[in-house]
Parts: C-alpha cells; sequence; structure tokens
C-alpha cells in the first residue's frame, strides 16, 4: 500500500499505474507531514518535493529525515536549480535520502527497487571530493535516468550495514552490538557504531565508536573497505543506512504490554522483518504462541547470555544464521544447542 504528498506534480503522478490508499494535495510544513502519517502504516510514500513549504531550503528536508524512514520516501525533484545542485543532492545523501530522481517515469521503478548507498554514492561529496562507484557498461540499459546523470539499479556489495534497533524499551541494542562485534572481529573486518547517544563509554572498549544520524551515511563511505559496520540504532536511529535491520524484543509481560499500548500495529509494521527476541526465557513452545498471536515469525531466540565470554555460542549461532559462515569453524561446541533456540 503506497501514499503520495503532491502539490505541482499532482496531474503527472496522478497518471501512474500505482494504487495509492491515501494521497494528500498542497504545500505542508515538514510537522504537518510527519504528523499527516505519524499512526499511517504504509509501503512507500511519493512526495512532489514542491509539496514541502521552503523546500529548497535543506533544513526542511532533514525535519523530515529526523522524523521519518526515508527509506520508505520516493522524492520527486523539480527543475530548481538550487535543488539540482551538486550541494544539495549530497545533503540528500547524507540524510539517508538515496530514492529520489526526475523522471516520474522511474518512481514505479524505484517501488520495487529501492537504491541503496552504492547507487547514489556518485552525488555523495565527502570533504568536497565527489564519490565515484565502479560501473559497468554491461549495465548501461537498465540504468535509471535523472536529469543529464545516470541512476544505477541496486547491485549487490560486498559491505553489510547491519543496524540493530530496540522495539520495545531497553530492549539491549547497545550491548547486543558490542558483543556481535567481539564475535565478528574475529574472522572479519569490522567496527561497530553508535548513533545519537554515548553508551559505548561504559564498556571501555576504545575501538567503538560514535557518530549521529545526520553523519552516519559519510560513516558508512568512509568506512567502505570493510566487511561489516554494526551501527547501534537504540530506538529512533536512522535504518536508511542500513542494508539490513535486527528488531529487537524483549518477550517480557510488562514490556509487550507497553509495546501494543503504543502502537497496535507494530507486528504488522514488522511484517517480513528480522525480529530477534534478546533476553528471552521463553522456550520452543512459548516461541511459536508468540508468532500465534502476534502472527509474526521469530528470526532468532537469545537467552541471557554472559557479556565476559570471549566465545559465545549462541552469538556465534545467530551470525552463523546471518551468513558469516567463517566463524563456523569457531563454533566447537558440535551437536545440541543452547536451550535449543536456534530457529
Amino acid at each position: 500500500m503506497n501514499v503520495k504528498v503532491v502539490n505541482k506534480y499532482a496531474s503527472l503522478l496522478n497518471e501512474l499505474d500505482i494504487d495509492f490508499i491515501k494521497s494528500v494535495e498542497g504545500e505542508f510544513t515538514p510537522e504537518e507531514i510527519v504528523m499527516q502519517f505519524a499512526n499511517f502504516f504504509f509501503n512507500k510514500m511519493i512526495l512532489d518535493i514542491t509539496a514541502v513549504k521552503n523546500y529548497e531550503d535543506i533544513t526542511k528536508i532533514q525535519e523530515l529525515s529526523v522524523n521519518m524512514d526515508m527509506s520508505k520516501v520516493i522524492l520527486l525533484l523539480d527543475d530548481s536549480e538550487i535543488v539540482n545542485s551538486p550541494r544539495y543532492l549530497s545533503q540528500l545523501v547524507s540524510m539517508g535520502i538515496y530514492n529520489f530522481t526526475r523522471n516520474v517515469d522511474a518512481i514505479k521503478f524505484l517501488i520495487d527497487n529501492p537504491n541503496t548507498y552504492k547507487d547514489v554514492a556518485m552525488y555523495h561529496q565527502l570533504n568536497n571530493v565527489m564519490v565515484t562507484p565502479e560501473t559497468s557498461s554491461d549495465d548501461e540499459s537498465a540504468n535509471t535516468s535523472f536529469g543529464g546523470a545516470v541512476i544505477a539499479p541496486p547491485q549487490e556489495r560486498e559491505l553489510r550495514v547491519i543496524g540493530i534497533k530496540n522495539v520495545t524499551e531497553h530492549a539491549g541494542s547497545t550491548t547486543l552490538t558490542y558483543l556481535l562485534k567481539k564475535q565478528l572481529e574475529k574472522k572479519y573486518k569490522v567496527v561497530a557504531v553508535e548513533v545519537d547517544d554515548n553508551d559505548f563509554v561504559f564498556l571501555n572498549d576504545r575501538s567503538l565508536k560514535h557518530t549521529n544520524h545526520m553523519e552516519l551515511q559519510n560513516f558508512v563511505a568512509s568506512n567502505y573497505n570493510l566487511d561489516v559496520i554494526l551501527v547501534d540504532l537504540n530506538d529512533k536511529g536512522p535504518e536508511s543506512a542500513c542494508t539490513e535491520v535486527l528488531y529487537l524484543i524483549e518477550p517480557g509481560l510488562i514490556k509487550l504490554n507497553k509495546l501494543i499500548r503504543k502502537d497496535r500495529n507494530i507486528f504488522e509494521k514488522l511484517k517480513g522483518k528480522k525480529i530477534i527476541l534478546n533476553r528471552s526465557v521463553l522456550n520452543s513452545s512459548d516461541i511459536a504462541d508468540f508468532e500465534y498471536e502476534s502472527r509474526s515469525k521469530v528470526y532468532f531466540n537469545i537467552p541471557y547470555v554472559d557479556d565476559k565470554l570471549d566465545n559465545n555460542h549462541v552469538l556465534n549461532e545467530l551470525l552463523i544464521h546471518m551468513g558469516f559462515a567463517r566463524l563456523d569453524d569457531n563454533n566447537s561446541e558440535k551437536g545440541g544447542k543452547l536451550f535449543s533456540i536456534f530457529k
């Protein structure tokens, strides 16, 4: 289900062969757009940039990026010289806005094939230097036009940017990010970074990094030579910089009730995503009941773990399940799985 916010390009967007469940027309402040869709579940939002009041002021788009998941937004740009300037486009990328175009016909493609950072890195200026990723001439026919430039469709990338995000309050994203980093660094080049918080300081590990949501894209770009970037998103960090996200739920009764009261549609929003039960005391039967009642699928179940262990069997199982095959030979305990948690 898709929604659209339109103004100048309303007639062109009306001609798109796309189903919309909600459409609003006019000029709106970022706050008004956020308020209208705060509790409204949708797949993608098609946003006519002229529908944002004073949109040539990049801080107005920044207000949207702070309060919305921009990976779900496809931004239709106008022909303004400011909007199409290298600086403006670079700032869009820095905010995690990867799906932008001046071509209305490209919108349908972007709904099914959203861009990653690699696809728009050519517009990103780092210290006034444009990032120019390698492209193959064989793929030129599949490219999507953006003005006079060309945006390549998403390609497989080696770097995995894994976000860890709390769904229930204080579900353990910071500690889990740190423990996964300790496991991965045995076989992979990895860095862990915390966004908009400073809890890493209590872990006494100088290799842990800190950034804010505005600089996260720059951090990813500057670490593109690594295998893995682990991003502690805490409760509200931006997911758009990540290639995948683990959503942490601590399945205690009080925390689950608080979650449902806050957002009754939360499990509908999490459908198809990687749900991790963290600090869990649930057995296999309990997990089956949880999945049935929430109409969701648990990706992995993590019991309380000893954060002082150098090699944690449970977290190794999780990482192998995620495709980090090099860790398999680290798993010295063959046979049964701890608490039968591996699903």
